[in-house]
């Protein structure tokens, strides 16, 4: 299990890289601003956490609902401890309500990423 919620954390931290390169460059090279893409960086986040959630599920080929909610716990305390000891704060309650959405949706992927998974090897 643990390799698995390895995967799905790494998964989510490449993805998120990868969306923050992207979005940083057309910050950089267009006239558009932050705040134009609050809402699709809020939705690309739900989905790189739905990627990993349901690729540690996969992963894991039982208990998608623990694999899921491991991954979204690990996910989230790794972000509070880059903001506790790189920024010196602690989540803001928005964030809390994020970040249990964030878990609550990696626990949603590990249970289809299990199912999906368990249905793929037994044809």
């Amino acid at each position: 299990m643990g390799r698995s919620i390895l995967f799905g954390v790494g998964t989510i931290f490449v993805l998120a890289t990868v969306v923050s390169l992207l979005f940083s460059t057309i910050l950089r090279f267009t006239d558009t601003n932050e705040t134009s893409f609050a809402l699709t960086i809020t939705i690309l986040s739900f989905v790189s956490v739905f990627i990993g959630g349901f690729i540690a599920g996969g992963k894991g080929k039982e208990k998608g609902w623990l694999t899921g909610g491991l991954t979204g716990l690990a996910y989230t305390l790794i972000v509070l401890l880059f903001q506790f000891l790189g920024h010196d704060q602690l989540f803001s309650g928005g964030q809390w309500m994020y970040h249990g959405f964030y878990v609550l949706t990696a626990v949603v992927a590990g249970v289809l990423g299990v199912n999906v998974a368990g249905n793929s090897s037994a044809r």
